[in-house]
């Protein structure tokens, strides 16, 4: 008996198209939200995680819409996170599962409502940036999502962005979510 034959365990009752299927999309997707909130005209709202500039972001739980998980990401706002509409939808591939992020984007705030805001996550401070330097700052993916946030914003529409490219459109399964 060859070594590899002994160490490999016999696959009996899986489904043979499942042997034979690619690896990608096996497990559920991961589904993560990211709040785009304008201060002013020129500024943003970061994360500051020890020095590691991020948009806010949080996750969205089984059974939550993307909107409620996006109210919870910055707890604070004296009548609350005035949350407009989703903006972008960015998908990436991984290795093992799918990522897709929803980007949200708040009604402009003043500077005063966001020093009541806090971050899910205790680790990080809330900050407001100019939104040229957060643009330098963030990782390459991340400033396509800022710019292509920004642009949806300005101009009403909602964009795609699948695997690090912009796309025409949201695919239909995709497009309710």
């Amino acid at each position: 008996m060859s070594t590899i034959t002994a160490v490999m365990p016999v696959l009996r009752g899986v489904d043979p198209a499942r042997r034979t299927a690619p690896y990608e999309n096996w497990r559920p997707p991961v589904i993560g939200v990211s709040l785009l909130v304008p201060v002013g005209s020129d500024s943003l709202v970061v994360a500051d995680l020890r020095d590691l500039i991020l948009m806010p972001t949080g996750s969205v739980h089984d059974g939550r819409k993307p909107s409620e998980a996006a109210h919870d990401v910055l707890r604070g706002a004296p009548e609350g996170l005035p949350v407009l509409r989703r903006v972008a939808l960015a998908c990436t591939q991984m290795r093992r599962r799918k990522v897709i992020t929803h980007i949200w984007a708040t009604a402009p705030m003043s500077r005063e409502d966001v020093g009541a805001l806090s971050y899910h996550d205790p680790r990080a401070d809330v900050r407001v940036l100019p939104t040229m330097r957060v643009v330098d700052e963030l990782t390459q993916s991340g400033r396509l999502r800022v710019l292509v946030a920004l642009q949806a914003l300005a101009t009403g529409e909602t964009a795609y962005i699948e695997g690090g490219v912009v796309q025409p459109s949201i695919p239909p399964d995709l497009a309710n979510e």
